[in-house]
């Protein structure tokens, strides 16, 4: 959707949308109030706990759709952007919708049906995505992105409705969700502090360097992303399920879970060392010239890509093992440790802030994976095995990648260039992994 709007629409509309979900992300947060993940990972669970836990979930997404038409004009004020108004009291709605899938989302990840949920984002995101298009090509600008944002909550949950078959109960009193409901907490207020510390980039540039360069930035970022993140979501939700099936079984959560480290990693680490590489190309092939400037951005950022791609799945660890307490603290470091490094890039601009973050990210490594992995059998050790591997096997492809670069130079095509560097990783990655 990113490549396709990208091309339809203008800097400055991904700009005016990322201004306001910069903070009305942090309100979907809430909208599934950690429960999902409580219903997965808790052992037994029955019909009036999750029917409890359902109409929590709705009461929640109609609080945050409220909120989310009381902040717009707090954002019109900051930003000094009258058109951000409707876009942020439109995007509210997405919240109820969004709630009310939650536990049948939940139920389909527990029953691990995976085949299903593969088939239900895949069709989501295909139509949403659409309706984007279309709204974008009669000329609407920003609104097609609101309209692509809002309608995915909204076909996502009558997916999962029809999918699960399961109608939800009244709400009960004394059915033992307090622990649930303590999980979720922390789960959520953890996704919270990540998700305010992953976007606080893309919130101070905004205010002060204006929609054009947040625009360059945002999409040069979400870009870069999309690897790491897409992938640590589809293998996540299956390794998460099934660790806490194995969560009081320590050899087989070892073995299982070290077995899902290395499929991630090896699939996150050459795509992120390729598009440091390759920036350039793939910026002017995928979004065209007129996002030149997100080229650098893309590459500035490949370094913290690249260590959240060794760092994030441990998440799954401390989750599935009922450690999400050390989860929090942890988050609550790397939120200061990041916001210090964003604002002593912030004068020099969307450069200095991509170098401030990516630099705060890789002194970060090693502290993290000691501190996460504290008094477990998984060691530090266990992960710079598996990660070392399809990391040199990444360098040395894109090493003769770049090569066939240097002698293709003199010839013009982005595009071509982009097939051949393709071609040479693919074919020495896997020979060498």
């Amino acid at each position: 959707d990113l490549v396709v709007l990208a091309r339809l629409l203008q800097p400055e509309d991904f700009g005016i949308v990322a201004m306001v979900t910069a903070v009305t992300g942090i309100l979907d947060l809430f909208s599934s109030a950690g429960l999902s993940m409580a219903t997965v990972q808790r052992s037994t669970i029955n019909n009036e706990q999750i029917s409890t836990l359902f109409w929590i979930n709705i009461l929640v997404g109609m609080a945050l759709g409220l909120l989310c038409f009381l902040i717009a004009p707090l954002l019109v004020a900051f930003y000094r952007e009258p058109r951000l108004f409707w876009v942020t009291a439109t995007m509210g709605a997405g919240f109820l919708f969004n709630a009310a899938g939650v536990q049948h989302l939940a139920l389909l990840q527990r029953q691990m049906r995976y085949v299903a949920l593969a088939a239900i984002e895949f069709s989501c995101q295909l139509t949403s995505l659409g309706i984007g298009i279309c709204i974008a090509i009669a000329g609407y600008g920003y609104w097609a992105l609101v309209a692509a944002a809002v309608a995915l909550p909204a076909i996502m949950t009558v997916s999962v409705w029809v999918a699960t078959g399961w109608i939800p109960g009244r709400l009960h009193r004394n059915v033992g969700i307090r622990s649930l409901l303590h999980f979720g907490g922390t789960i959520t207020l953890n996704n919270v502090i990540s998700y305010m510390t992953n976007n606080f980039d893309k919130f101070i540039l905004g205010r002060v360097w204006g929609a054009t360069a947040l625009g360059q930035y945002g999409v040069g970022s979400q870009l870069i992303n999309i690897p790491t993140s897409n992938l640590n979501t589809a293998i996540g939700g299956v390794i998460f399920s099934t660790l806490s099936r194995l969560q009081n079984d320590a050899v087989r959560f070892k073995s299982y879970f070290l077995k899902g480290y290395s499929l991630n990693v090896s699939m996150t680490l050459p795509v992120t060392v390729f598009s440091a590489v390759f920036a350039e190309d793939i910026i002017y092939v995928v979004l065209g010239p007129k996002w030149a400037d997100a080229a650098t951005i893309f590459r500035l950022l490949a370094p913290a890509v690249l260590v959240f791609g060794v760092i994030n799945p441990v998440v799954w660890v401390l989750w599935s093992s009922g450690r999400h307490m050390r989860s929090l603290k942890i988050s609550l470091v790397i939120a200061a440790i990041i916001i210090v490094a964003c604002l002593a890039g912030l004068p020099y601009g969307p450069k200095g802030v991509a170098i401030g973050f990516s630099a705060a990210m890789v002194l970060w490594l090693i502290p993290h994976l000691v501190w996460c992995l504290y008094g477990m059998t998984i060691t530090p050790l266990d992960l710079f095995w598996a990660a070392s591997r399809p990391l040199l096997s990444a360098i040395v492809a894109v090493v003769l990648a770049y090569a066939a670069h240097s002698y293709l130079s003199p010839l013009q095509s982005p595009f071509f260039h982009l097939v051949v560097e393709c071609s040479v990783m693919m074919a020495v990655y896997p020979c060498m992994l």
